[in-house]
């Protein structure tokens, strides 16, 4: 029996899944990992911790598998991208990875506005703080002591995987998330890199991401118990994997995610650009999946849940239930609309339609009437409601979904929150069993190995769909009604924002 190995860094854990090559799934491990959050509006991640992370899930993976380490064919890693690693000399991390949703670089961000058409026509997108090229630039800016020491860069994914096998290589879509890329020459920019101070010679070989890149060196295979013999995966980007994992592979799907952040990826057999998107190449050869994004989605209710939510988290210990069950049910018994209690999840400013850095988080409408499940229901269907505004921006740039929504994310586990979305954005929506991104990079490692004859099959193999979620017309009315006062609140508090941010 051959195994291979997904494993995925997201914001605040990592989740290994280790499949059969008949697309069974074995067994997973996850280990959290804490986000740093130095400042107002800032993110970063210790490359370190996780490291470490896939050293702690690799050892569960096999202690609970039974499996032996060469029993695995390949491991592929995927994380989110825009993530940065600053090597010195030494090899040595320089300082914390900025996160792609820190949004400290927004000056230097708007300060290359005068290149924003050039710079869409090399990299596809348009400079915003979740970019490594901006992100650059505060660094030289604001730490120029740490940017001097910078020899290497990688990106997340990619400086685990150098742990792994001291190969010095990114993929292609990873390489899109810099915005230090030509695109269509698929090489570093010169002139990009010329933007933020440094040269293309810094940056990993750029190669496909089903390429096999090595073996597990000898002492990534003694720090994480993985076979030397086992193959490497260039690997990808979290949110392309998830939609691989998920079936969409073909024009016209789409996937919708409740994760860290929301997204919505319309599947296209050409490229769209516009603010309003961020644009990447499909893992499937000459697609792409444009998407619109809200900055802050599970995270919102992760953050409710470690702020307001003390007495379920107590209450769901003495019980032994998973705590977002508590405060699902609470929400259940709050009508739609929450009582006229709403949310705006703008923890970390906003991307689309606003492309609004200063925008933060607020309940309005709040009165001694509502209860805690009115709370809990506002942050769910607040969530939706920008992912709302996102699909409207999707629509309004011309990307044509044809097929039924997956919906996908480890919200999207939550039958409720399924229900509030499919409610509110009025779409049919279907889930998916096999949607984390840690097994679309089992799968990725199954085509790189040969395990599986191509990406198509694999899917066939692989993917699992779940139960069909369909839009409560009754509840209609009542979300209209709350999207039109979302808006006008986003409109009247945007300057209100934009002045406290001076």
């Amino acid at each position: 029996m051959k195994y291979l190995l997904g494993v995925d860094f997201g914001g605040g854990s990592s989740k290994a899944t280790l499949i059969s090559e008949y697309g069974e799934k074995i067994c997973s491990a996850i280990c959290e990992y804490p986000m740093h959050f130095p400042h107002v509006g800032w993110a970063e991640q210790n490359p370190e911790e996780i490291y470490r992370s896939l050293i702690t899930n690799v050892h569960t993976i096999l202690e609970k598998s039974g499996i032996l380490p060469g029993d695995i064919t390949a491991v592929s890693l995927d994380a989110g991208t825009h993530i940065a690693v600053l090597l010195d000399e030494y090899d040595n991390i320089i300082r914390n990875a900025i996160y792609w949703s820190d949004s400290r670089s927004a000056k230097q961000a708007r300060e290359l506005a005068p290149y924003n058409d050039k710079i869409m026509g090399l990299s596809c997108n348009v400079p915003s703080p979740v970019w490594t090229l901006p992100q650059l630039i505060w660094v030289r800016e604001n730490a120029p002591e740490d940017f001097k020491r910078i020899r290497r860069i990688l990106f997340l994914k990619d400086y685990i995987r150098y742990r792994l096998t001291e190969a010095f290589v990114t993929d292609s879509i990873e390489a899109m998330g810099a915005m230090l890329m030509d695109v269509g020459k698929g090489q570093w920019s010169e002139w990009l890199c010329s933007l933020c101070g440094i040269t293309t010679d810094m940056l990993p070989d750029i190669v496909p991401p089903d390429s096999i890149v090595g073996f597990v060196s000898e002492e990534a295979a003694r720090e994480t118990g993985l076979s030397p013999e086992t193959l490497v995966a260039a690997g990808a980007t979290d949110t392309v994997m998830e939609v691989y994992a998920s079936g969409a592979v073909k024009p016209g799907q789409a996937t919708l995610k409740l994760a860290t952040a929301g997204r919505i990826c319309g599947i296209t057999d050409k490229v769209y650009t516009s603010s309003l998107l961020v644009s990447y190449r499909h893992i499937i050869p000459g697609l792409w999946y444009p998407g619109t994004a809200t900055k802050t989605c599970a995270v919102s209710l992760r953050w409710y849940r470690d702020v307001l939510g003390m007495k379920e988290m107590s209450d769901a210990k003495a019980l032994g239930v998973d705590v977002y069950k508590l405060i699902d049910e609470a929400a259940a018994a709050v009508p739609a609309g929450a009582d006229g209690l709403l949310f705006h999840p703008y923890l970390q400013g906003e991307i689309t339609p606003y492309l609004d850095t200063d925008l933060r988080a607020s309940f309005t409408g709040a009165s001694s009437f509502h209860t805690k499940g009115h709370f809990n229901r506002a942050v769910m269907e607040g969530v939706a409601y920008s992912l709302r505004d996102s699909m409207d921006a999707l629509k309004g740039i011309g990307i044509e979904i044809t097929d039924t929504v997956r919906i996908i994310g480890g919200g999207a586990k939550s039958t409720l929150w399924r229900q509030i979305v499919a409610d509110i954005l009025d779409i049919p929506m279907i889930s998916v069993l096999t949607d984390d991104s840690s097994i679309g990079s089992a799968m990725l490692a199954g085509v790189s190995s040969g395990v599986f004859k191509s990406f198509e099959h694999s899917v066939e193999v692989c993917t699992k769909m779940g139960a069909m979620v369909y839009p409560n017309r009754e509840n209609r009315a009542a979300y209209d009604r709350g999207f039109k006062f979302y808006k006008r609140i986003h409109d009247a508090l945007a300057p209100i924002y934009k002045d406290m941010a001076k």
